[in-house]
């Protein structure tokens, strides 16, 4: 006989909320990018939850999603304000089934080796894992398309024509080393029309059309159906990580982690035959595997600008790819530029000349290697403006002026865009 275990009702049926959801409402938090925590020690160093932070994080969520009233957080609060024992209970079961579902996993810590319990017990803290990353994802990248009014995506489609498996145009004759995706009815029609034509020269007047279809075919007679052509884009997502992507009140380096998640999700799902890679510049310029993006902060630096491009360009002439273009997002002026000893030279004051021109000529050697560079800069002071709008000019990019709300609507809608663009 099966057994019936009654428990405690806390009034709220806690097991049944949706993870996904929660997942989705943590994630400011989760893709902290030090905006959330002005005295971090910026990207390098770790940027794992902690206990108490997560208990922070979980309530807001909890009251977002309506499933929280304030009077109920009244009840659930000590009288130093923090989560009482029942509450506790409540938010660590949630934990619980997060770490079982595979959305967070604890974090080794330094103190991992000394065991012990209660006050003596190791900090314990938590990090995100691919499954959450992927799911962020996929919920940012479901977002912007509805906003855009799309639902799918093919593939980057071109102006060129090609044969291949699905067919989409008129046929044309076969060519030596044409995919042999033939037209029947259109090459038995050839093959008709020229024996039809034979036989009138030869005074016959009429023709056996069996013997037509079942023989005499020739080479001329042929025809092969054509689709559009599927080119293959190779992408370097170029991020600022200097301070002021946090600073002025405004958080504008977590809208873009958002969208790199987004861009490798559409890669991945809708363009297979597609490369995205990221390359943070800030003092310098470094290349981070896709899955690291979300526990990257922004630090105290300068925008080296022109090691970004550098890097970037060294990664896409790797790429044999029809299409090769870099994505920069920043909000500032070059700043710094690295000399040719290795050394680096900062300069924040104003546009300086050196610094602007080694970005220049940098830019120039993108356009020489065939690299699109396309700039998505969330500032509008005038000579920032001036700046992007030479560096469009120079490599026959686009300039676009964003916001942290739009930033993933034009970044997509440009990616897209290029499906259409003859490739020389």
């Amino acid at each position: 006989m099966p057994k019936v275990i009654f428990g405690r009702w806390t009034g709220e049926d806690w097991d049944s909320i949706s993870l996904e959801e929660l997942i989705n409402r943590l994630s400011d938090q989760l893709l902290n990018s030090g905006f959330l925590d002005p005295y971090s020690n910026f990207y390098r160093q770790t940027s794992d939850l902690d206990l108490e932070s997560l208990y922070r994080a979980l309530i807001d969520a909890l009251i977002e999603q309506g499933l929280l009233t304030e009077e109920q957080l009244d009840q659930f609060l000590d009288a130093d304000g923090n989560p009482n024992e029942k509450f506790r209970e409540i938010l660590d079961g949630l934990i619980r089934r997060m770490l079982q579902e595979g959305y967070l996993k604890e974090a080794p810590t330094q103190h991992s080796a000394h065991k012990g319990t209660g006050k003596n017990a190791p900090p314990v803290r938590f990090e995100i894992t691919d499954k959450t990353v992927d799911f962020l994802g996929f919920k940012t990248l479901k977002d912007l398309l509805a906003s855009l009014g799309r639902s799918s995506f093919g593939r980057h489609d071109t102006n060129y024509l090609s044969t291949g498996v699905e067919a989409f145009e008129a046929s044309k004759p076969y060519e030596f080393g044409d995919y042999l995706n033939l037209d029947i009815s259109e090459t038995l029609l050839n093959s008709m029309t020229r024996q039809c034509k034979e036989a009138a020269s030869r005074g016959q007047e009429r023709v056996d059309v069996l013997a037509c279809l079942s023989s005499n075919l020739q080479y001329a007679d042929l025809m092969v159906r054509q689709t559009e052509y599927q080119s293959s884009c190779a992408t370097v997502l170029l991020l600022d990580t200097s301070h002021s992507m946090i600073l002025y009140g405004e958080d504008r380096f977590t809208p873009a982690k958002r969208v790199a998640l987004a861009l490798s999700h559409l890669i991945r799902t809708q363009y297979p035959g597609d490369s995205l890679h990221v390359i943070l510049f800030h003092d310098s310029a470094e290349e981070i595997p896709l899955k690291k993006l979300a526990h990257v902060k922004v630090g105290p630096y300068y925008t080296n600008t022109r090691e970004g491009l550098r890097l970037a360009r060294s990664v896409l002439d790797r790429e044999r790819k029809d299409m090769r273009q870099i994505i920069m997002i920043t909000d500032g002026k070059p700043s710094a530029v690295t000399l040719p000893n290795g050394q680096i030279y900062k300069n924040a004051f104003g546009l300086d000349p050196m610094i602007i021109g080694e970005t220049f000529k940098e830019v120039g050697y993108c356009r020489r290697n065939g690299i699109l560079i396309n700039t998505f800069m969330l500032a509008r002071d005038h000579y920032l403006v001036e700046f992007v709008k030479k560096v469009s000019q120079i490599c026959r990019g686009k300039a676009y002026f964003a916001t942290t709300l739009n930033l993933g609507q034009y970044i997509l809608m440009d990616y897209m865009k290029r499906k259409t663009r003859t490739i020389h």
